[in-house]
């Protein structure tokens, strides 16, 4: 059972390393300005209500593609996130993680 969780854990570092290698950082980083807005300030907080905003620079790719997908498929519920990404194209996603994990911004 431990071998088959190792070898699953393995396959899917694999896959989420080959989807994310087709983002595009330039591309992510025009893309990705208007997250900088929030994400890109330090130490920022929503003011109602009080959320810290968190820094996205040096994220792993295939965690903000998950954050992404999941604010746009209502998994996570934050309007304003909600709305940023609502008409995002997953190559969208992905050239924005992209630049993030790259970037360290």
């Amino acid at each position: 059972m431990r071998q088959l969780f190792v070898s699953l854990f393995v396959l899917g570092m694999l896959f989420s390393i080959n989807v994310n290698a087709a983002g595009n950082v330039a591309a992510g980083a025009i893309k990705g300005e208007t997250c900088l807005g929030c994400h890109g300030v330090k130490n920022y907080n929503n003011a109602y209500p009080t959320y810290r905003v968190p820094k996205l620079g040096g994220q792993h790719a295939a965690y903000l593609v998950t954050a992404m997908k999941a604010y746009k498929d209502g998994l996570r519920s934050h309007s304003t996130m909600h709305g940023n990404v609502a008409d995002l194209s997953d190559q969208d996603m992905q050239d924005i993680a992209a630049y993030f994990e790259q970037d360290g911004k």
